[in-house]
């Protein structure tokens, strides 16, 4: 296997040059990966922040095998379909009330790509012309080139950026400058050019788990709404409990206009993407002219397995199991941070809900390509943990049938890593 991948395929964020053997997984049960010959791991990271109750899940199986026999896919231009239908309203039950319609994508990048898209046509629509675009330093929204545009720049996609579209970028907010930030952007919306403002609300995904204050981005969002500009919450990382509570807004006050998901939403299992809006926003797309509709699909756009897994995600939330693990899940990530917080290796601890970020000290400023990355990758496959940190920043947001000896086991080890191991 390792030989023919060696051959035909070409790995996402991977320098084949000097990479190391993938994994060879052949079954996935639960929290666990299995190789061949059942050397196995657990998957502390999610398979990329995505499986929710596990893999294999028994339900959501049977609910997508029951779609396949109905419906397996079908064109979504002039065409629905009942899961999709049920998918749609679901997820919108589950919204903030300002929130009214879906549109489907295949994937976090094409949900926020559509929220972009949706925001300047809104305003073009109106005949307006308001064309700058706002976001936080550190973002990652993903790798379309609208995505990467209001992404951090020079992280990732330097080679790309004079094909972006302009943006400006606030500082990511902390208690020393909070402050300089909520002037900056102020400063920012009186021109009335800016059409929208993007986040990942409360915590930054891959640059390095970072969590800021609800408050905070509450008070961003109003100066938003002051200015009548049109804001954008990213939660394809932070759905569904990833945060502790369904979503991340349902933690602040203010209104967003768009939310992009994806991720969590079919329970990891399968790709889609939602872009949900308010009806004014939708409104604004309504004309006799075609011209003015929103122009955009994808081949695979409200497929129905998909939609199948995202009803039957929800029914396993509804069902209380899940929930159950994300409880336990952040209060012992909280014990933990008590217990460890004067580690001499820690250079700071953090949670929120199901998450646990940990900065290792490594006398250096941190970054997602410190050396002890691959250090720490390779320690924990040594004993038995599929664990990818970001950098020098070491992660768990582990799926939520994960058992507390299961957790306890993974807190051990990041322990004796730091111990043992960090110079």
């Amino acid at each position: 296997m390792i030989e023919k991948d060696k051959q035909y395929i070409w790995h996402p964020f991977t320098q084949a040059f000097n990479a190391v053997d993938p994994l060879p997984i052949v079954r996935a049960e639960g929290i666990w990966l299995y190789e061949e010959g059942e050397k196995k791991y657990m998957d502390v990271n999610s398979s990329w922040w995505t499986i929710n109750h596990g893999h294999g899940n028994p339900y959501l199986i049977k609910k997508i095998s029951e779609q396949f026999s109905k419906i397996d896919h079908v064109i979504f231009a002039g065409v629905t379909h009942p899961i999709a239908v049920e998918a749609a309203e679901r997820v919108v039950n589950y919204l903030p009330e300002q929130f009214s319609k879906v549109f489907f994508s295949d994937n976090g990048s094409t949900s926020v790509e559509v929220g972009l898209k949706m925001i300047y046509q809104y305003w073009y629509n109106k005949g307006e012309s308001k064309k700058r675009f706002l976001a936080i330093e550190g973002a990652y929204h993903g790798d379309t080139f609208g995505a990467m545009s209001v992404g951090q720049r020079g992280f990732f996609n330097e080679p790309f950026e004079h094909l972006f579209f302009d943006v400006d970028f606030i500082p990511f907010p902390t208690d020393d400058n909070w402050q300089d930030v909520i002037n900056q952007t102020r400063a920012l919306f009186e021109t009335k050019e800016f059409a929208g403002f993007i986040f990942e609300p409360l915590i930054q995904g891959a640059a390095g788990m970072r969590i800021y204050k609800a408050e905070w981005l509450d008070a961003l969002i109003a100066l938003a709404k002051e200015f009548d500009v049109l804001t954008i919450a990213d939660e394809v990382m932070t759905g569904f409990y990833r945060t502790g509570t369904m979503f991340a807004i349902n933690q602040i006050q203010q209104e967003p206009d768009i939310i992009c998901l994806s991720k969590g939403i079919t329970g990891g299992i399968l790709p889609i993407g939602f872009t949900v809006a308010t009806e004014a926003i939708f409104d604004a797309f309504l004309s006799e002219q075609t011209s003015k509709a929103l122009l955009h699909g994808h081949s695979f756009t409200g497929n129905p397995m998909a939609c199948a897994a995202i009803c039957a995600s929800l029914d396993l939330f509804e069902q209380g199991d899940s929930l159950k693990g994300v409880e336990m899940l952040t209060k012992s990530h909280l014990k933990f941070i008590e217990k460890y917080k004067d580690h001499p290796k820690i250079k700071d601890v953090k949670s929120i809900g199901t998450i646990l970020s940990i900065e290792v000290e490594i006398g250096a400023e941190t970054t997602y390509f410190a050396g002890i990355r691959q250090e720490a990758f390779a320690f924990f496959l040594e004993n038995d943990l599929f664990l990818r940190p970001l950098g020098n920043i070491i992660f768990i947001n582990p799926p939520y049938c994960i058992t507390a000896e299961e957790l306890e086991y993974t807190y051990d080890k990041i322990i004796e890593f730091l111990t043992e191991r960090v110079r």
